[in-house]
């Protein structure tokens, strides 16, 4: 008799064949429940009947890519929190950040070593669970903007400002603290966690993202240091 899966749910979503059998035999033996796809068509029906706790996306496939399934994921309320991480060529920076930009929280450059694969999920579900269970705390509220730590929304006045999960992480972050100076080394550990390995263009990418849907003026610049958020 199988033991029952208890470290969750993941979809993989590869139209390599031989990546997709030895990602699924690795988190299997893991104890994870895992699900997989050839293409990103096939990907949102089976995520949509799956329901997964965290999703690896492969970038280029066929009928659809990753960064196009992302999209389509993030657009559906159900699909907000859900970890999506992505496989991407090395040095590909163009679809790193792409990647990112539309509501990736990580990527994993190819060839791909299932023990650093791992790693990374095991990181980013526990962060994820750290987040949920940091219930004490429902809004926060500066100036014009509140923070709905709930319903992971922005508010300003009656304007609803969606934002990707780690945009809206990184912005919980620095508002918490108005002024104070958040160091890189501080936002990606609080953030991304200690033991998540990110991209260097990482936080730069989820800052522009922020002043994008916010405005410039929220958060500022510190040369050499960090970040800090201003009202």
């Amino acid at each position: 008799m199988s033991s029952t899966p208890t470290s969750g749910k993941i979809l993989l979503v590869d139209d390599e064949p031989d990546i997709l059998e030895i990602l699924e035999y690795n988190l299997t033996r893991e104890g994870y429940e895992v699900f997989t796809a050839s293409n990103g068509e096939e990907g949102l029906k089976r995520a949509e009947a799956v329901e997964p706790d965290l999703i690896v996306l492969d970038i280029m496939m066929p009928i659809m890519d990753g960064v196009e399934v992302c999209r389509q994921l993030r657009a559906k309320p159900k699909f907000k929190n859900t970890i999506i991480t992505f496989l991407t060529a090395r040095e590909e920076d163009y679809s790193q950040i792409a990647a990112l930009d539309n509501g990736g929280d990580d990527y994993i450059t190819k060839p791909i070593r299932p023990r650093v694969l791992l790693s990374r999920i095991k990181a980013l579900l526990r962060r994820n669970e750290r987040s949920e269970s940091q219930e004490e705390v429902t809004s926060i509220s500066i100036g014009d903007l509140v923070i709905d730590l709930e319903q992971v929304v922005v508010r300003r006045g009656k304007e609803t400002i969606e934002l990707a999960k780690k945009e809206f992480d990184l912005l919980t972050l620095l508002a918490s603290k108005p002024g104070k100076v958040f160091s890189r080394d501080e936002i990606f550990n609080r953030v991304w966690g200690t033991d998540v390995i990110v991209g260097n263009r990482t936080i730069d990418v989820h800052i522009r993202k922020l002043r994008e849907k916010l405005g410039e003026h929220y958060i500022k610049t510190i040369k050499g240091i960090g970040y800090k958020f201003v009202f």
